[in-house]
């Protein structure tokens, strides 16, 4: 024992310096989790209220999980000519979706008169699923993508991803990666969306 018990103090005093330098360390500069809209749904239909018919309809489907994939989802885009179209892919599995689902909650309420937003959820567990859209509340709803056809038409390159289309339907720009900020959302939906 009397062999062990210099390593047995060096490892107690090395625990302490190290507890103590975490304990004076300054807090991490990553960003903070975005603010999830507490809005009503009463609220929610008086900040979307007015808009064009082929938006509101979108609107209708607030927070739905939509069968179809990929046909469903080019079916839509196409119904949705003369609106700009930001299709969000992300799924409950995906910590970088979680963190980015509120920013783009955010921008469906501020863009939603003028910009059609649908999501993708990606090979996921519907339970899993539902259980986070009822955490984050979306203005718009989802085509469920079990297979990855959606993912693999697109040669998307991760998740979450962003798809942007002009208001005559053309596929724009392709954005991988979270959202972390409105700014730079909105900035993409204004370059790539509504130029």
């Amino acid at each position: 024992m009397r062999r062990w018990l210099p390593w047995i103090l060096g490892a107690i005093a090395l625990a302490v310096v190290v507890a103590i330098g975490l304990s004076q360390a300054p807090e991490s500069k990553s960003p903070s989790q975005p603010k999830v809209s507490k809005l009503s749904p009463e609220q929610v239909r008086a900040k979307l209220g007015g808009a064009p018919p082929a938006l509101a309809a979108v609107h209708a489907q607030a927070n739905d999980l939509l069968p179809g994939a990929r046909k469903g989802l080019q079916a839509r885009v196409k119904a949705l000519r003369g609106h700009p179209v930001v299709v969000n892919v992300w799924a409950a599995w995906c910590g970088p979706c979680r963190v980015e689902l509120p920013v783009v909650q955010s921008a469906s309420l501020d863009w939603g008169k003028r910009v059609a937003f649908l999501g993708v959820d990606l090979k996921d567990n519907r339970g899993a699923a539902n259980k986070l859209l009822r955490q984050i509340p979306l203005t718009y709803p989802s085509y469920e993508d079990p297979d990855g056809k959606v993912y693999n038409g697109y040669k998307l390159l991760g998740t979450p991803s962003t798809i942007y289309y002009d208001a005559a339907g053309k596929q724009t720009y392709i954005h991988t990666g979270p959202y972390q900020d409105r700014a730079d959302f909105d900035a993409d939906i204004k370059r790539y969306a509504t130029s």
